[in-house]
């Protein structure tokens, strides 16, 4: 009888051990649910001008228009959040993506060329179209992180073996520098283009309003979800891609699935937020420490604490320099490089 198990399956003391496991995680995405509603509380709540916590509470039950703090928080601090909360699950979603995909522990939203095509279209969409509204903000960037990112994978398809994760990551990084070069060209050439560009880029939540989320959402809750459903294609490809055919799996469909899952997420993301760094980045590590490597714990874990992340990033930026405030794209590489430098030098980033 031992014999039979120890061949077909993990040993009977394994099974509790997992549900013990899984109990305690699921415990604890409980806990960054909290974490997150926390931190919706304080992004309706705190700002230049301070508003009561039961006005907040309210303004949910019972919405008076004449309220002037009420006013605050419907025209003005919900759709910062609101968009914090998509621009932050996304950026979160597709980091853990991009570093899954290329096995490559210091992989960022930047490293396929995502964010560097989306930027490249927006200043296009300025400069030749004349757009101005983040409406169209988020077309041009969704389509130029489309773009970007089959550029990227068609370059590092070149040659034996495919697309391999450092040919795909040296191909990021090329098509990255030289989409950076036109489009700092094109700003350089046209003031005015950069006038309206340095807001956008600088990565900000203020100024979108619930019309934009709206145009994003669709692309971003698709994203989400395929983000969601590659947890195990994931954790198979991180084996390598023999091991990945020998367990029923095509490596090059799961890394087209997971791409296209990427530039649904950053792609919309980047065009609605601007170009916010280290979310993505350090994020899904920290989350890692206590999730190990199992992706199918790690997505669902970053997709709700990215975003906590990212609020709790605008409050700071709202509080420190009132009555004025610092964009949220300042305030996350100022907590982020930090972080990120001290999860560096952990020795588990070796186990990507």
């Amino acid at each position: 009888m031992s014999s039979t198990r120890t061949a077909t399956g993990p040993p009977p003391a394994a099974a509790p051990a997992r549900r013990r496991r899984g109990g305690a995680l699921g415990g604890g995405l409980a806990l960054a649910l909290v974490v997150l509603a926390l931190a919706v509380l304080a992004s309706l709540a705190i700002g230049a001008k301070s508003v009561p916590l039961d006005t907040v509470w309210n303004t949910v039950l019972h919405h008076d228009p004449s309220d002037d703090d009420q006013t605050v928080v419907t025209s003005l601090r919900l759709p910062r959040t609101v968009v914090g909360l998509l621009a932050g699950a996304a950026l979160g979603l597709a980091g853990t993506l991009m570093q899954g995909l290329t096995r490559n522990p210091l992989a960022d939203p930047g490293l396929l060329g995502v964010n560097a095509g989306a930027s490249f279209a927006v200043v296009l969409a300025i400069g030749v179209l004349g757009v101005t509204t983040f409406t169209g903000y988020v077309w041009f960037g969704f389509a130029g992180a489309a773009l970007a990112a089959l550029l990227v994978h068609l370059v590092g398809s070149f040659g034996g073996q495919g697309a391999t994760p450092v040919k795909l990551a040296l191909a990021g990084a090329a098509v990255s520098a030289g989409l950076m070069s036109f489009t700092r060209a094109v700003l350089l050439s046209d003031t005015k283009t950069f006038d309206q560009f340095r807001f956008w880029e600088v990565g900000s939540l203020a100024g979108r309003g619930l019309g934009v989320a709206a145009q994003a959402g669709p692309f971003l809750a698709v994203g989400a979800v395929c983000a969601l459903l590659s947890g195990r294609m994931l954790n198979t490809l991180g084996l390598g891609d023999e091991a990945a055919r020998g367990l029923g799996q095509n490596p090059a469909l799961a890394r087209v699935f997971c791409s296209a899952s990427v530039v649904l997420l950053c792609g919309a993301a980047t065009a609605l937020a601007g170009p916010l760094g280290f979310i993505g980045l350090t994020v899904p590590h920290a989350v890692r420490a206590f999730t190990g490597p199992d992706h199918r714990w790690i997505l669902p874990y970053t997709m709700v604490l990215a975003p906590a992340l990212l609020l709790v990033a605008d409050v700071l930026g709202r509080v420190v320099a009132r009555p004025g405030e610092i964009e949220v794209g300042i305030v996350t590489a100022v907590i982020g490089a930090p972080v990120f430098i001290a999860l560096v030098r952990k020795s588990r980033l070796a186990e990507l």
